[in-house]
């Protein structure tokens, strides 16, 4: 049972930078994999980034090396740095879960929690 909460979504112009925050609550957390996806108007929902229970991390090829994932253990957040934004990343960006300690493909079916959402704006 985990409870995922995002923060840190807004209006950022072209060529900015956001900072997603995904805090999680549960016991099991430290043995989790992590997940971000999003999902634009009209689009399916993809997965963007994800991080295993030993920081081990993938992207989808349109984000990388532009978006990073990491935690904090300690503080039990997940977070996601998105910088060189562009109108193509607008989207709302969910953060997700499944039990560890091995990561499944970025199926939606296989992440079981998901937070509600934080929505990312970019102006060209």
């Amino acid at each position: 049972q985990v409870h995922l909460v995002e923060s840190g979504g807004g209006a950022v112009q072209a060529g900015g930078s956001l900072r997603l925050s995904c805090g999680c609550s549960g016991n099991s957390y430290s043995d989790y994999c992590m997940g971000w996806f999003r999902q634009a108007p009209g689009l399916e929902r993809e997965g963007v980034a994800r991080i295993d229970r030993d920081g081990q991390t993938t992207y989808s090829n349109s984000v990388k090396g532009r978006f990073t994932v990491s935690k904090d253990n300690a503080k039990n957040t997940l977070y996601l740095q998105m910088n060189s934004l562009s109108p193509e990343d607008a989207a709302m960006y969910y953060c997700a879960a499944h039990a560890g300690p091995y990561c499944y493909s970025m199926n939606n079916a296989n992440f079981p929690f998901w937070g509600q959402g934080t929505q990312v704006t970019v102006s060209s």
